[in-house]
């Protein structure tokens, strides 16, 4: 499989600020993770999304929020090991 606009992929989003973990639902079922070495607060979003148009609504309720972003890394189009850790 090839990355393309339609394919699922695992993203990790790393944005500065903060958000209540029960915020997951709002962005895709993206695990919400503080990085704890980072000063100032740095969230780190990560998780499979079903396509790209998932992925721009993750950034658009980002934006939404107000939060600035830092980073948007593709990890993969397969399932990620440490992704079946965050969704059990």
């Amino acid at each position: 499989m090839e990355l393309n606009f339609f394919n699922p992929a695992t993203y990790r989003i790393r944005v500065k600020g903060s958000l209540p973990e029960n915020w997951s639902d709002r962005l895709g079922g993206m695990a919400i993770n503080e990085d704890t070495e980072s000063e100032p607060q740095v969230i780190i979003l990560y998780g499979r999304l079903v396509d790209q148009a998932a992925l721009l609504g993750v950034l658009n309720a980002i934006y939404g929020l107000h939060l600035p972003l830092l980073s948007v890394e593709y990890l993969s189009l397969e399932r990620h090991p440490a992704e079946s850790a965050t969704n059990e």
